[in-house]
């Protein structure tokens, strides 16, 4: 069981990126799915939330607030962050999570021009 996250890279301020998270768990259509990121030298920070069915309104922390959109594909098994207006401070390495299952290794986002 683990978690793949992918989708990352370098884009310039203003830019889009979508990040996909492919969980190989049976479980993950019963299971709330979270994506969180880490820049340099801070912590690991809570960045978006979305229950199992994707029924009820999602959690954003203030700084991504219509910028980011948080989804899943239940057929798919696959979560994914849609995010948009990227600045610099976005930078950072994003993880997703699903409860129960050990963190993947991340993706590398880098907002610079």
């Amino acid at each position: 069981v683990k978690l793949v996250e992918s989708g990352g890279g370098l884009v310039q301020p203003g830019g889009s990126l979508r990040l996909s998270c492919a969980v190989s768990s049976f479980t993950f259509s019963k299971s709330v799915l979270l994506w969180y990121r880490q820049a340099p030298g801070k912590e690991r920070e809570l960045v978006a939330t979305i229950t199992s069915a994707g029924d009820s309104t999602n959690y954003y922390v203030d700084s991504v607030k219509g910028r980011f959109t948080i989804s899943r594909d239940n057929a798919k098994n696959t979560g994914y962050l849609q995010m948009n207006s990227l600045k610099p401070e976005d930078t950072a390495v994003y993880y997703c999570k699903v409860p129960f299952i050990n963190w993947g290794q991340g993706t590398q986002v880098t907002v610079s021009s």
